[in-house]
């Protein structure tokens, strides 16, 4: 191997590693802006201020249309859409491990069925599917959980094809095929020598999923049939500022920078953990 070649995959780890460690910070800021920001000056429902101000010593983000804080609006669309996005992930990784654990280990009466759940579940487009549901919710008021719901039936099946595929291959790894050999029972293969090798790829994807899954609820919302008015959205405050972009920027700004911010640190999480938890694919780029 070259001293060039050498060089090359150190400055790519570097840059890796960096926007990496980027991703984690800004996620761990965000995380705190969502918690302390709602209140932390202003309520985020209070219509306290001047219609459509700047950015300013009292309203650092200026206010909107009705004279609420964007601030602390924003605040709250981000701890929205981090408990949406993380929250439909957990759903989505636990049924799809499941699901994708049965379909190697289970007889074939059972496992063949949920394959093609599985594949069916393709046929339908996951944003398609998203707002199928939602629209069935909302004629019965929507909220937080048929967002949730809706979101997590289309993001599973994705996730029990990785583990299929996965737990596919550690199954043909010696030393399951010696547990087995030993009358070791699948639960306990399963936890022992499955599971340790799956979290890793798991948390990398899941990191990337999240990202999707707070775009498409940005995106919902922005569509009107997603985070119901008088809760903040990111996706809901881009619709409204885009209504009035020409009286107020900053109504469209905030929104549509923090959304971008946060999709391209959970991407850099993603690929930093998949990076970490796939050391061959990392050397042979």
């Amino acid at each position: 191997m070259s001293a060039v070649t050498m060089e090359r995959r150190r400055a790519r780890a570097g840059s890796r590693n960096l926007l990496f460690w980027t991703g984690v910070g800004f996620i761990a800021l965000l995380v705190v802006f969502a918690i302390v920001g709602p209140n932390m000056r202003h309520a985020y429902d209070a219509q306290d201020f001047t219609p459509q101000l700047g950015p300013n010593a009292v309203n650092w983000f200026g206010t909107d249309h009705l004279g609420r804080d964007l601030f602390a609006r924003i605040a709250y669309g981000a701890r929205v859409s981090l408990i949406i996005g993380f929250l439909v992930q957990v759903i989505a990784v636990t049924f799809g491990m499941f699901i994708g654990i049965i379909s190697v280990f289970a007889p074939k009466w059972i496992s063949i069925p949920v394959q093609r759940l599985t594949d069916g579940m393709f046929a339908f487009p996951d944003l398609l599917l998203a707002i199928m549901l939602v629209g069935i919710f909302v004629g019965k008021g929507g909220g937080l959980v048929p967002m949730v719901i809706a979101l997590a039936v289309g993001a599973w099946p994705a996730t029990a094809r990785l583990v299929k595929t996965q737990v596919a291959t550690l199954k043909d790894r010696e030393y399951v095929v010696a547990a087995n050999a030993m009358g070791a029972k699948t639960l306990y293969i399963v936890m022992k020598h499955i599971l340790p090798h799956l979290w890793g790829v798991i948390l990398a994807v899941m990191m990337v999923d999240v990202a999707a899954t707070i775009l498409a609820e940005s995106t919902l919302s922005f569509l009107g049939i997603g985070v119901r008015p008088p809760m903040p959205s990111w996706g809901g405050m881009i619709m409204l500022g885009d209504s009035y972009k020409e009286s107020n920027i900053n109504m469209l700004i905030w929104p549509c920078l923090f959304l971008s911010m946060t999709i391209f640190a959970l991407n850099f999480v993603g690929d930093g953990l998949r990076a970490m938890t796939d050391p061959k694919g990392n050397q042979s780029r």
